[in-house]
């Protein structure tokens, strides 16, 4: 059996994102999604079979065609762990702002006196 895919991977590729924000806007069918982009209907289907995999979109039959439907929940995964990174370059920033303001006034200083 092929590992469950995660969603790191489904973000990977310029397409798949894409084809996410399509769907996050309303439910399509693959042959709509397929005639947004300059590559086959085979190759969106295949785009479409990974971000099912991953859980970001889930295809419903209606009649004779398949629908798109988002799932963003999945992204939290992603947003909770850009946030760990984002909250540790923030606290390397603002010890470098401080370190720049100490400079700063370490030279304001430095020319009072002269």
């Amino acid at each position: 059996m092929e590992a469950r895919r995660d969603v790191f991977q489904a973000i990977a590729d310029p397409t798949r994102r894409a084809i996410i924000g399509l769907v996050a806007e309303q439910p399509l069918n693959v042959n709509t999604i397929a005639g947004k982009f300059r590559v086959t209907r085979q190759a969106v289907s295949l785009h479409v079979k990974i971000l099912t995999e991953c859980g970001l979109i889930v295809v419903k039959q209606q009649g004779r065609e398949r629908y798109c439907e988002a799932r963003l929940e999945r992204l939290n995964e992603i947003s909770e762990w850009v946030e760990q990174y984002k909250q540790f370059w923030e606290s390397k920033l603002d010890a470098l702002e401080q370190y720049l303001s100490g400079i700063q006034k370490t030279k304001k200083y430095a020319k009072r006196k002269k």
